[in-house]
């Protein structure tokens, strides 16, 4: 078989997830996790991890739109700039899939990572939250039971002259200017440099090796994704498809998110003959359990975990199956949009972080208040 540009992208879109997947193990980077210090503790520091991530990726996008190299105004899967505003598909996605990864002690990253340490309970939860991604994403499901009160109301931002969802659009067409790439710029610059601020002046942060490693390594992997796809490889990758007579799936310009991916790669497993379907999300799904594996194995962490009883295994599977609806309705996770849709500075992409940490916040404490009450 000819090695072509297609399993160059490919090859090393799974790399780059091999080394995200074992530092994330080695680091302990949890979203999920940083909703819990956070709430439980008063510790912040995996939630500057996850900001520090953010502020990374969000100045990557900034140097290489600014240089011309990859336009993310164009199209992308997902669509995380698009001018059609369908703002309640974020709140209600990012609230279920918050649920979800409570219930199911972790976001779809934190799942592969575990699947990859042996932890039964979490390959539980890939499983569900497969099926439920790919019922999203091919089958009627989103169509009947989401589309009809989507549809009502979406805004199209284009008719008030804010030609994409990128904060600078949006606040340039509220003072009634005209949108341009150096606005943009300027305003993704002042947001990334809060993150800084916010992230770098804690102590306990700036103290923590393996959070400023984790929060870099993610952070920098996404900026990779975008490169690959958007740069000049991404353009000769497009082209190759474009000639194809076996189209390969999803060659867009795209970064890393573990949702999505999740019904793609049932869509292959239910086809295994037909290679085409293996794209960036089921290459990096995997890749991130391979990278958590080797670490785990490395390390001597690897460690087969099951369900402590029945009622455990049970909010399991609803969580996986939350997660994977609420990823795919939301266009993204905590990795997916958190991070990756917010390097594109897309208002979408933080109402669906503020939307997965408001839920999981009230899932914490409403855990805790069961707990007390059965105690």
């Amino acid at each position: 078989m000819e090695f072509n540009v297609h399993h160059q992208v490919l090859g090393a879109v799974f790399v780059i997830a091999v080394i995200m997947g074992a530092v994330v193990n080695k680091t302990h980077f949890c979203t999920m996790g940083a909703v819990s210090d956070w709430v439980n503790i008063g510790d912040t520091g995996r939630m500057r991890a996850w900001v520090f991530a953010m502020a990374v990726a969000l100045l990557g996008v900034i140097a290489l739109e600014s240089a011309g190299v990859i336009n993310l105004s164009s199209e992308t899967f997902p669509q995380y700039r698009t001018a059609n505003f369908a703002w309640p598909r974020y709140l209600a996605g990012g609230a279920l899939f918050g649920i979800g990864m409570v219930l199911a002690s972790g976001c779809g990253n934190k799942t592969l990572v575990r699947v990859g340490t042996g932890n039964l309970k979490s390959l539980t939860v890939l499983l569900v939250g497969m099926v439920a991604s790919y019922l999203m994403l091919w089958s009627p499901l989103f169509e009947k039971a989401f589309l009809p009160w989507l549809q009502p109301a979406t805004i199209n931002l284009a008719q008030h002259g804010m030609p994409t969802q990128h904060a600078g659009d949006v606040i340039a067409g509220l003072l009634g200017q005209a949108s341009s790439k150096a606005n943009n710029a300027a305003v993704a610059l002042m947001v990334a440099l809060g993150m800084l601020i916010f992230v770098l002046k804690s102590k306990d942060f700036r103290g923590s090796f393996d959070n400023i490693l984790g929060g870099a390594v993610v952070g920098l992997a996404i900026v990779a994704g975008w490169y690959l796809t958007g740069g000049p490889l991404g353009q000769s990758w497009k082209e190759y498809a474009e000639m194809a007579t076996d189209i390969p799936s999803r060659v867009q310009v795209q970064s890393y998110t573990f949702v999505s991916p999740m019904g793609d790669t049932v869509r292959y497993l239910l086809d295994p003959m037909k290679m085409s379907l293996v794209n960036f999300g089921v290459v990096a799904l995997a890749g991130v359990i391979t990278g958590s594996f080797i670490h785990a194995i490395t390390t001597k962490n690897f460690r087969i975990e099951w369900f402590a009883s029945f009622g455990d295994f049970v909010n399991h599977v609803i969580g996986g199956a939350l997660m994977g609806i609420g990823g795919v309705l939301s266009m993204g996770c905590t990795v997916g949009q958190a991070i990756t849709g917010m390097s594109t500075l897309a208002i979408g992409s933080m109402l669906t972080f503020v939307a997965i940490v408001a839920a999981a916040v009230v899932t914490m404490k409403v855990q805790y208040w069961r707990m007390m009450r059965e105690a």
